[in-house]
């Protein structure tokens, strides 16, 4: 700042934005005046002793739809606001508070005039202590940060203007304060100032994770254990209600760490949803570089019963050093469902987990659910991988390569999987490990004798449970007295049921609701039950389980049993009360009491909070229900309703999260569906994690074996997220179903982004051929369609695919077809799009001048049309060029203006790939700068949880070469 800019001290002017908007004149308080100009005040504070641009005064204070005299609104509130800050100015020429700065206005503030600019300060002072290994100094500056703290930033400003993204990146700034000052205070043991100010920071953002986990953590180490594990409930029951999804590996962590009493520190991964971190890999010597240890095992059953012989005969299986690898196949004598293999192998799995201490691995490979296909290996496999902490880019393409960096991973290391329901060996020999130390646990139907006979797995073939197993069974559940008070009636219903547990359950389940009748009542009413409808393939015609489903279905309220004939169509892996909303074309106040008499009946669980799911057995007898007595019309409503949420609520988040592309077009949800919208990219991103098998599955549902409309909008509406998975084969795989059902239902349209997601995903994989003939063709369909947004994409991913084979004049010319149909249509933010990758690939010919010119084409274009996204990338890629002409100081300029914007837009991943690049065009100069900025980009990443974080982390520690893991070819897709 310039001595004429900088206000003096005397002018006694301070300022309070952390919190309600506040400003004095020595001790007097000043009005600030009505709400846009209280806005423009709260904007230029933020921004404190930095130029903002008029632009962004004008959209913040009137949401990107300004009236034709906005900007001189601006201008008179900056004029009467100079005239209350500074009342002894005569006119402009003299301001030395508010002044005129580039192209808008900046606001100067005195040392320790601003309750922000003094958080900021004591936060990265408490944060040099902390680095310094001074936790305890830490934790009082942190403390001091903390208290300035008085509610949202700038509370009480009109909606629109405090949606803006920089007061959102000042509240971030909080609770990223908040987060360290609760690791210093454990690091010192002194959690008791912490903790009311964590307590203000972890209700101020209820849904955060990390802050809650914090807060639970230091909850217990104050003493209040109780309190923690409250919280934790709280918590996950927040989430269940309000996302849908269940805790992530902090809040897990967290509880874990209070159950057993270890409160210190913990840095945990952020490389899997389901993943924990341990201290070190095994045999590596005591090294401290963190590895991932999953913990992925569902809950056990509270109430397990019977089962001694076969858990003996699992223990003598346990692995022992020397030896080979195990496996076990979990079956059923005569195949029976319902005999209780998954209960088993969970229940031995959490009695015995402590014996691996690399972690469990399950996945459910869905062989026989009625409505569904077996899970591919392919896709087992990489979910393993993305639980052992390998970054989804990282995955090979290949199952082979797949499996065998599956196998590397688990080398020399203690895991145990659990391989539930699974079709047949040729699924599961690539999930199974090479190391004697882990031990696989597989349940199916059948006995998998290719297993036995190739891979040398043993076979424990379970029986339906004992007379005395069937009795304990029910005195669990119903309580001893009672069962013993009439032991006649009790052995009579185990007969009723077949001794079969997930029968038994749920006669068990009627006779909890109904404690004063006698068990001879519910004996009587399941032998009154029994009908002619057959045996339900258990292959024992003594165990007729569907009789004892039957009983239990004639009970249920009419609304109840329309909906639990429905509930087949489900996706297994677990239901939001919105998708059965939709299924059933109800509200989804009203689904609540369905399902929540459902669980009650035992005919449908939840597993989770918010999450809903049933046994095999109960969907298929669903199926034959719904199949027996509703319309195919029916049905086929209830069918659209389900997809139609999962379509629709996909495109908004998807839409959510990549604002610079071209949304499909959809056409209105059917009437009853519930369609989820999203305003947060964070609430969209994790919506579309914990639904993606859900997606998945109506794209292999409605390809495979349906009309196929919504398959192909579904493949396409998900086209980036798959994308930025980076699994290739399951990407190629689905989109492939999505192909065969548009071609089906002779949708051209569809056909063609099929085609196009196609090629691109072969690009991908470096399948060049395949990759060039799905390109061609959607060219050929989309070009007949006119469709010049599509088109024009199509031609975006063929340059692509000439700069992946090296050829960069073949890709300049399809770049210039493209940018001519973006120009044709006025699409600005498309030719703005196509100049900064033309920019980008002048810069793989060495073109570097070129690169230059066509980065300055691209800023001025995306100014002009308002898309600061594109502007910022355009600056990043001119920085780049001018690194590559050694003009230093330009480079460093480019990426400073690529970061203005991108703070601004509160895009925090693209900020830190910028700094990553800042640092690279430091490194030789300025070694300390570049590793402070790197320092600052992991940061970032590791707030979000992103797989570049480790990369960089290799960088700082001098073991990688590529901080910014940068491809030679770039497309901004």
């Amino acid at each position: 700042m310039s001595p004429e800019d900088d206000p003096s001290a005397d002018s006694g002017l301070r300022f309070s934005v952390l919190g309600p908007l506040r400003a004095w004149r020595h001790e007097t308080e000043l009005s600030l005046g009505p709400p846009k100009q209280r806005a423009v005040l709260a904007l230029l504070l933020v921004q404190a002793d930095q130029p903002v641009p008029l632009h962004q005064l004008v959209d913040a204070l009137w949401d990107n739809e300004p009236p034709e005299h906005a900007v001189n609104v601006v201008h008179r509130h900056v004029g009467t606001l100079r005239r209350l800050l500074e009342p002894e100015l005569t006119g402009r020429a003299g301001a030395r508070v508010l002044v005129r700065a580039a192209d808008g206005y900046r606001l100067n503030t005195a040392d320790g005039a601003l309750d922000l600019m003094r958080f900021r300060a004591l936060r990265d002072a408490a944060r040099r202590a902390s680095a310094a290994g001074q936790p305890a100094e830490a934790t009082d500056l942190f403390v001091g940060a903390l208290s300035l703290w008085h509610g949202r930033t700038a509370a009480g400003l009109p909606r629109t203007a405090h949606s803006h993204p920089v007061f959102a990146g000042v509240d971030a700034e909080y609770l990223h304060a908040a987060r360290d000052a609760a690791d210093a205070a454990l690091a010192a043991r002194r959690t008791a100032g912490v903790l009311p100010l964590l307590h203000q920071a972890a209700d101020s953002d209820p849904l955060n994770e990390v802050l809650q986990a914090r807060l639970i953590v230091v909850l217990a180490a104050e003493g209040l254990t109780a309190r923690a594990l409250d919280h934790y409930q709280v918590v996950r029951s927040r989430l269940a209600s309000e996302l849908g999804v269940d805790p992530g590996p902090e809040l897990r962590d967290a509880q874990i760490r209070v159950l057993r009493g270890t409160t210190a520190p913990a840095r945990t991964s952020h490389s899997s949803a389901e993943a924990t971190i341990a201290t070190a890999a095994p045999g590596t010597g005591g090294e401290s570089s963190p590895v991932v240890r999953p913990a992925q095992l569902p809950a056990d059953l509270h109430a397990f019963t019977g089962r001694r012989p076969e858990l003996e005969w699992l223990r003598d299986l346990l692995p022992v050093d020397g030896g080979t690898p195990t496996a076990v196949v979990i079956s059923a004598i005569g195949g029976a469902p319902g005999v209780g293999k998954t209960t088993l192998a969970l229940h031995w799995a959490h009695r015995n987990a402590h014996r691996f201490p690399d972690g469990q691995l399950y996945v459910n490979l869905r062989g026989y659910d009625p409505a569904e296909v077996p899970l591919a290996p392919s896709a087992a496999v990489c979910h393993f991988l993305e639980a052992l902490g390998v970054p989804t880019e990282d995955i090979p393409p290949s199952l082979d390569s797949q499996a065998a960096l599956f196998r590397s991973l688990l080398a020399r290391r203690r895991v145990l999987l659990v391989l539930d329901n699974a079709r047949s060996a040729e699924q599961v020999r690539p999930l199974l490990p090479g190391t004697p130390a882990c031990l696989t646990l597989i349940t199916s139907r059948a006995q998998l004798p290719g297993l036995v006979a190739t891979n040398g797995a043993r076979s424990l073939r379970l029986d339906i449970l004992t007379v005395d197993e069937a009795v304990e069974f029910m005195s669990k559940r119903l309580g001893e007295a009672r069962v013993a008070a009439d032991r006649q009636a009790a052995l009579a219903i185990a007969e009723q049921c077949g001794r079969l547990p997930l029968a038994l359950a749920i006669v068990c389940a009627r006779a909890e609701e109904h404690r004063a009748a006698p068990l001879a009542d519910i004996t009587a009413e399941l032998a009154e039950s029994h009908d002619d409808l057959g045996v339900f393939g258990v292959g024992d015609p003594a165990t007729d389980t569907r009789s004892v489903f039957s009983w239990s279905y004639r009970t249920l309220t009419p609304a109840a049993a329309r909906v639990f004939r429905l509930l087949w169509m489900c996706p297994p892996h677990g239901v939001s009360p919105q998708a059965v909303a939709s299924l059933a074309g109800l509200t989804t106040a009203a689904t609540r009491p369905v399902l929540a008499e459902l669980t009650r009946a035992n005919l449908w669980t939840e597993p989770a909070p918010g999450r809903y799911g049933s046994h095999e057995l109960l969907r298929t007898f669903s199926q034959e229900l719904s199949l027996a007595d509703d319309s195919p019309d029916a049905r086929d409503e209830a069918r659209r309703r389900l997809f139609d949420h999962y379509l629709h609520s996909a495109h908004s988040a998807a839409t959510r999260l990549y604002t610079h592309r071209e949304p499909l077009p959809l056409s209105a949800a059917a009437p009853g569906a519930q369609v989820v919208r999203f305003t947060d990219t964070d609430r969209a991103a994790k919506w579309l994690a914990r639904e993606m098998p859900a997606l998945e599955a109506v794209i292999t549902r409605d390809g495979g074996h349906g009309s196929g409309a919504h398959a192909w909008r579904m493949a396409a509406t998900l086209e980036l997220v798959l994308d930025r998975r980076g699994r290739r084969e399951e990407q190629i795989e689905l989109h492939t179903t999505a192909l065969a059902g548009a071609r089906r239902l002779g949708e051209k349209r569809g056909e063609a982004h099929m085609h196009r997601v196609l090629g691109f995903a072969y690009v991908r994989t470096n399948d060049h051929a395949r990759g060039a003939a799905h390109l061609e063709r959607a060219l050929e369909l989309f070009s007949g369609m006119e469709d010049v947004p599509f088109t024009a994409l199509t031609h975006r991913y063929l340059a692509f695919l000439a700069n992946s084979r090296q050829d960069h004049r073949e890709a300049l010319a399809q770049y210039r077809i493209a940018c001519a149909l973006y120009t044709g249509s006025r699409a600005y933010v498309g030719i703005a799009s196509v100049t900064n990758e033309v920019a980008w690939t002048r810069l793989l010919l060495h073109e570097y001048e070129e690169a230059l010119d066509d980065c300055r084409r691209a800023v001025r274009i995306a100014h002009r049309s308002g898309n600061r996204n594109i502007e910022a990338a355009a600056w990043d890629t001119m920085g780049v060029a001018h690194h590559r002409l050694g003009q230093h100081d330009e480079a460093l300029d480019a990426f400073d203006q690529a970061l203005t914007h991108y703070r601004d837009l509160n895009d925090a991943s693209l900020a830190a790939d910028t700094l990553v690049h800042r640092g690279e065009a430091l490194a030789v100069t300025s070694p300390h700068e570049a590793r402070r900025a790197w320092h600052e980009a992991l940061e970032i990443l590791d707030a979000l949880g992103h797989t570049e974080a480790d990369r960089l982390g290799e960088l700082l520690r001098g073991h990688a070469e590529d901080p910014s893991g940068h491809r030679p070819v770039r497309i901004n897709i």
